[in-house]
């Protein structure tokens, strides 16, 4: 798969900040409906990790909750023009993986 910047093809779980495999080491294939071709793997997490993401979560809320709304639209504006920045890549990703 052909990327402008291949740092946006993870096969990874974002949990608190860090990219990371199943603790069991297992994968789930991820492939191209259209035509069978496999494009990559995500990590099988199991309940351990789906613990620890959901306690992340529980702390990241009262650190964004105490944000003023100018900070929150800031993270945002920033999270948008990073996505119109790579649209290209993204969009290519999204139609490989969708079909």
């Amino acid at each position: 798969m052909k990327l402008n910047d291949s740092n946006l093809f993870r096969q990874q779980a974002l949990i608190n900040g860090e990219w990371l495999d199943a603790n069991n080491g297992e994968v789930i294939d991820v492939t191209n409906p259209a035509n069978g071709d496999k494009l990559g793997s995500v990590p099988k997490m199991g309940a351990d990790e789906t613990r620890a993401a959901i306690d992340a979560a529980n702390r990241a809320l009262p650190v964004w909750r105490a944000l003023t709304a100018k900070e929150r639209a800031n993270i945002l504006r920033n999270w948008f023009n990073l996505m119109m920045e790579h649209q290209d890549d993204l969009a290519r990703l999204m139609t490989l993986e969708q079909g």
